[in-house]
């Protein structure tokens, strides 16, 4: 099935929109139900739409048309869309543009200037994104820039919704404790350039995210060994599409790794 992110959503202007709160700390208990859905069925009121993009980059879709795009590129397929807020990470050419769409009114960098972390909060009514930094390493392991990565927090429709960037260090308890609990995570699987599946299982674990979107993956063989590592103690769904609608009555009740299929947006 051919999924779009049209203009069904996103032709007219966004209208304001309360944002629904997200404590970060939220257990549904409903059974499982996600399925891929066509943007052009539209959205429910509370719900989020997660499009995975490419390699670590994800559409994230509120019901009132606010978009945002994780680790930016500056190419998202052929479609002329202009997303309300961009993040970027690790600065290399996977995860940002050093010429982002000078159209996007916000580009979020999560690496900082000089000395000082990134420190963002930016309300967008549907949609507050935050940061939490991480320590990077240097090419080929060796170095460490503090505060190189940032870890983004998207809180809508109810839902706290992580993208981990390139992440690799384990969180201290601090850092842990500033991102809260995850109801949806994504997450690093290619198990070398960030850190080692066994380590990012054990983030991931103690998140304790209800739905696990795999991400930065270079072959299916580096995903099939984290959905492996992961099998024990998460359900795993193969959606064969890229994109999932969640809101957080609907989110599974045990912990699951759903797996997306990058498409670009045309």
């Amino acid at each position: 099935m051919r999924l779009t992110l049209a203009l069904t959503l996103l032709a007219a202007p966004a209208l304001a929109q309360e944002r629904i709160p997200s404590h970060c700390i939220a257990v549904a208990e409903a059974e499982p139900s996600v399925v891929p859905v066509a943007l052009e069925e539209g959205l429910e009121p509370d719900s989020v739409l997660i499009r995975y993009i490419d390699h670590a980059s994800f559409a994230i879709v509120t019901a009132d048309g606010t978009v945002a795009v994780t680790d930016y590129t500056g190419y998202l397929g052929t479609a002329d869309l202009v997303p309300d807020v961009v993040t970027m990470n690790n600065a290399h050419s996977t995860h940002w543009t050093a010429a982002p769409d000078p159209r996007i009114p916000h580009v979020l960098q999560g690496w900082g200037e000089g000395a000082a972390a990134a420190d963002h909060r930016l309300d967008l009514g549907a949609m507050l994104v935050r940061n939490v930094t991480t320590d990077t390493r240097g090419p080929f392991g060796e170095g460490a820039r503090r505060d190189g990565n940032s870890i983004f927090i998207f809180e809508a429709g109810g839902l706290c919704i992580g993208h981990l960037g390139h992440l690799h260090q384990i969180p201290s308890d601090e850092q842990y404790a500033a991102i809260g609990r995850l109801d949806v995570v994504m997450v690093p699987v290619d198990g070398g350039y960030t850190m080692r599946l066994q380590d990012m299982a054990g983030v991931v674990q103690r998140l304790r995210s209800s739905v696990v979107i795999p991400m930065h993956w270079f072959s299916r063989s580096s995903l099939d060994a984290f959905l492996a590592e992961m099998s024990g103690q998460f359900t795993v769904v193969e959606t064969g599409g890229a994109q999932v609608a969640l809101s957080l009555d609907d989110l599974p009740s045990e912990p699951t790794v759903m797996v997306l299929e990058p498409a670009y947006i045309d």
